[in-house]
């Protein structure tokens, strides 16, 4: 490809007495002309300004209408008046070699107006051009030997595949950060890959614990039957939902173990049995997210993606050894028209007949809105007025030792008298290599789980007395351990649960909440999403906790990971803003697990190996 730069930038220096030579004049155009192609180029793109419409006149000629075209380098072309043309008189129409081609234009000078040079010496020309025209040249090339440019691959984007067989495959594509409150949307792409006449069925279901889909629930079911595409033929299914309102940083989307399976004509074909797809959550709004993401790309990179030449339509032929037929013409609906500030009034004017708004929260029926006209909407914060936070010190002397106990002094919570809940956690700084500076963090419960990962960790049991009376408390520590430090600081979070008089019996009676796979069967180190069914209540945000040490890990978003340790695993289930409304879930961990046995929710769920405690209130 050859090179479009035109910077670095240099104009004339004018001082009196400088004598102007034909390079100067030369430099002082440029300038201009290099200057304009150059914000043409980041400002607008690469397409068609206007027109440049293509239509087939009869079985041998076409019709390009007037337009205007920019190209790679934010050079102008002008196609000043409607062209008909004999495809066959087309540049490039003799070295077409598939019946399908591509018809471009791209752009050209050509020096024009000779005139006498009175000055020229023996060794010049006797003649010289005295203008040049900027113009355009129509030809005609190969489909697949079409230059589009250099195509960047977007972080923004994630993609993880579905399938693939002899004829097709799939895959699933959304943004890799989503904004919190918003909706947000997960495409199903299916690709055809060969001639052969062949249908394709699939089946998969998404779990989606950060999210909540359009019927309201935690989960999507993919699902195909028996399409069927011609070659390099794609098919495209949209999957709307809203991101939750949570404190969280990060939640996953995650292929259900087991629940796959693709065909083509009857006959199985090799599918992704499961994987976690980590989705960042933000504060931003969509149009913030997308303004960084386009302008991360780099003057050189820019370079590297502009096409010189632009794709006005794809022709089909059908030709023979002497003759042709122009079969079809295909207007070009990738990256062609460019987008103009002086038609956003036009645009947003048609936009009104296509886009509704809508609330994903609550349950569409089917067929009163297509999931495509859906628009993003935001989520009300929840009511904190009986939540508290604040950071504590408890000071340790210079002579602190492994043992010693020490007390913080009686702090307010500042939520009165009654029955509070307060907990505690260490706050340190460490070096995080993905920021590059030091970032702060908070350990609630025993820090020494994790003085292997953090050599900056202070070992202290704590516990806290609550002065339900005088609406304060106290904070003690015991040293594990000796260490130089004189100060601990802990963030302190207390919750304020309502009791006696203050509680509503009728606003919590029937309500609880159930794991929809109570028992799961799963292999060291596997994953599984447990999901949370409400009962008698509306969707809320729920919290998970592993009951013992050593029974693995689980997110925020309740994706668990089994230990390496086999044994029967519980995990505590709750709603976040109302605790005494929870539920168990049970993990059995063997190393002999086949392979769907976690996928497997009818049978587990009609025989579960434990007793699930369920708390009705």
């Amino acid at each position: 490809m050859a090179s479009n730069q035109v910077y670095p930038f240099e104009r004339n220096r004018y001082y009196p007495g400088k004598m102007l030579t034909t390079a100067d004049f030369k430099a002082e155009q440029s300038y201009h002309i290099n200057k304009l192609r150059f914000m043409n180029s980041l400002m607008y793109g690469a397409g068609i300004v206007c027109g440049c419409g293509v239509v087939s006149l009869d079985d041998l000629s076409i019709l390009i209408e007037s337009g205007v075209v920019i190209d790679g380098s934010g050079r102008e072309i002008i196609i000043d008046t409607s062209l008909v043309k004999k495809l066959s008189a087309v540049e490039g129409f003799d070295n077409l070699s598939s019946d399908v081609a591509c018809l471009c234009v791209r752009y050209e000078e050509k020096d024009i107006h000779s005139v006498y040079t009175v000055s020229h010496k023996e060794s010049d020309q006797e003649y010289e051009f005295n203008r040049i025209s900027e113009g355009y040249e129509i030809f005609l090339v190969d489909k697949e030997e079409f230059d589009e440019g250099f195509e960047m691959e977007s972080e923004f984007l994630q993609k993880e595949v579905l399938f693939q067989g002899p004829n097709y495959e799939g895959y699933l594509t959304m943004p890799s950060t989503v904004c919190k409150g918003r909706n947000v949307m997960a495409k199903l792409e299916i690709h055809k890959l060969t001639e052969e006449e062949c249908k394709l069925s699939y089946k998969g279901i998404l779990d989606i614990p950060g999210f909540t889909a359009t019927d309201g629930s935690q989960q999507i079911e993919l699902a195909v039957d028996d399409i069927e595409l011609s070659e390099d033929g794609v098919f495209t299914q949209e999957y709307w939902m809203n991101v939750q309102n949570s404190a969280a940083i990060e939640t996953n989307v995650i292929l259900r173990s087991g629940s796959t399976s693709a065909f083509e004509n009857d006959k199985a074909i090799k599918a992704e049995n499961s994987f976690a797809m980590k989705v960042r959550l933000s504060d931003e709004t969509p149009s913030s997210l997308i303004r960084r993401e386009n302008g991360k790309l780099s003057l050189e990179m820019r370079q590297a993606v502009s096409a010189q030449a632009i794709k006005l339509a794809e022709i089909e032929l059908m030709r023979t050894d002497s003759a042709y037929v122009i079969e079809d013409i295909k207007e070009v609906k990738k990256n062609q028209y460019i987008d103009l500030p002086s038609q956003n009034g036009i645009k947003n004017d048609y936009l009104e007949f296509f886009v509704k708004d809508a609330d994903i929260r609550k349950p569409i029926e089917e067929g009163s809105l297509d999931k495509t006209d859906l628009k993003p909407v935001a989520y009300s914060g929840s009511d904190l007025k009986n939540v508290a936070t604040g950071v504590l010190e408890i000071p340790l002397g210079k002579d602190a030792r492994a043992g010693d106990i020490r007390y913080s002094g009686e702090i307010t919570h500042g939520l009165g008298s009654g029955n509070v809940y307060v907990s505690i956690g260490y706050e340190y700084l460490s070096p995080d290599q993905a920021l590059g500076a030091s970032a702060k963090s908070t350990v609630y419960g025993n820090p020494e789980l994790f003085s292997r990962q953090s050599q900056q960790l202070v070992d202290a049991e704590t516990a806290v007395r609550v002065l339900n009376d005088k609406g304060s408390f106290v904070v003690a520590a015991r040293l594990l351990r000796d260490v130089e430090f004189l100060v601990l600081t802990y963030r302190w979070v207390a919750i304020k649960f309502p009791s006696g008089e203050e509680l509503d019996a009728a606003d919590y009676y029937g309500k609880s909440i159930t794991a929809k796979t109570p028992t799961v069967v799963m292999r060291p180190r596997e994953n599984y999403y447990f999901g949370v069914q409400f009962n008698n209540m509306d969707t809320c945000s729920v919290s998970y906790e592993l009951t013992a040490p050593g029974s693995g890990e689980i997110t925020t978003d309740g994706v668990y990971t089994a230990p390496t340790k086999e044994g029967v695993y519980e995990i505590r289930i709750y709603c976040s803003d109302m605790p005494m409304v929870c539920t168990y879930a049970y993990a059995i961990v063997k190393a002999t697990a086949k392979e769907g046995d976690a996928g497997s929710i009818e049978e587990q769920e009609k025989e579960p190996m434990v007793k699930i405690p369920d708390i009705n209130l």
